[in-house]
């Protein structure tokens, strides 16, 4: 049973950083993908950024390229969104997400992931 807890959100105002963690345990998928999925409210959840577990290739939603990115420390079994340059519109509930599917095609695609966390709400003011 893969489990993920994420924590880090917060608000934080235009412009700012921040990071979030995903503490994850039961992942040992070797060449499947761990992911950054967000939603706000009558909107569908929409992935933000991926790694592949095979060999860390990393996927980023055209939105957030440049100012986002993910990482894995297996180590500390625990997944990363380090986001700057934060705007408005990146207010939203974060999760975290795994799956030991193929993935390699569709890492920011939410029907590849059958594990998933609670959230992390961020909130970006102007």
């Amino acid at each position: 049973q893969v489990r993920l807890l994420e924590s880090g959100g917060g608000s934080v105002q235009r412009g700012g950083s921040l990071r979030l963690s995903c503490a994850f345990s039961g992942y040992g998928y070797v060449s499947g993908c761990m992911g950054w999925f967000r939603q706000t409210p009558g909107k569908e959840r929409e992935g933000v950024a991926a790694i592949y577990s095979g060999d860390d290739y990393t996927y980023y939603a055209d939105a957030v390229k440049g100012r986002f990115t993910v990482s894995q420390d297996n180590n500390k079994n625990t997944l990363y969104l380090q986001m700057n340059s934060l705007l408005p519109e990146d207010t939203a509930m974060y999760y975290c997400a795994a799956t030991g599917f193929y993935c390699r095609t569709q890492a920011l695609s939410r029907s590849v992931y059958n594990y998933w966390g609670q959230g992390t709400q961020v909130t970006v003011s102007s």
